[in-house]
C-alpha cells in the first residue's frame, strides 16, 4: 500500500504561480514513478505530468509544457508540481498518483494509488 497526501493548492490570479506537494509513505519512494493529474468540474480526470524513479525522465501534457515543472526529492519522499503562468483553464482538483507495477505513465490506467486531491482555482 502507498499513501499519498497533496498540499499547496489555493486561489491565485491568472499569471500567478503555485507549487503543489505530494508526500508519499508506505513504500520506498525512490522506487516509485509519480504522476500528477487534474479534474475540472464536469470533465474527465486528465494527465498533467509524470516523473520516473530516477527523476531524469519527465512527461507533460501539451497544455502545460513550458509552464509546469514536475520534480522529486527522494530524501523527503515528496514530488512537486511547480505551476507558473497559471490560466483560468488550469482550475481543477489536482491529484498525485503512483503505481507499483509497470504502466503507461500518461494514462489513468497506469496508476493504482491516488491522493485525496487539492483544489487549484485560477481567477481571471
Amino acid at each position: 500500500q502507498v499513501q499519498l497526501v497533496e498540499s499547496g493548492g489555493g486561489l491565485v490570479q491568472a499569471g500567478g504561480s503555485l507549487r503543489l506537494s505530494c508526500a508519499a509513505s508506505g513504500r520506498t519512494f525512490s522506487g516509485l514513478r509519480m504522476g500528477w493529474f487534474r479534474q475540472a468540474p464536469g470533465k474527465e480526470r486528465e494527465f498533467v505530468a509524470a516523473i520516473l524513479r530516477s527523476g531524469d525522465s519527465t512527461y507533460y501534457h501539451d497544455s502545460v509544457k513550458g509552464r509546469f515543472t514536475i520534480s522529486r526529492d527522494n530524501a523527503k519522499s515528496t514530488v512537486y508540481l511547480q505551476m507558473n503562468s497559471l490560466k483560468p483553464e488550469d482550475t481543477a482538483v489536482y491529484y498525485c498518483a503512483t503505481a507499483l507495477r509497470p504502466g503507461v505513465v500518461t494514462t489513468r490506467a497506469g496508476y493504482d494509488y491516488w491522493g485525496q486531491g487539492t483544489q487549484v482555482t485560477v481567477s481571471s
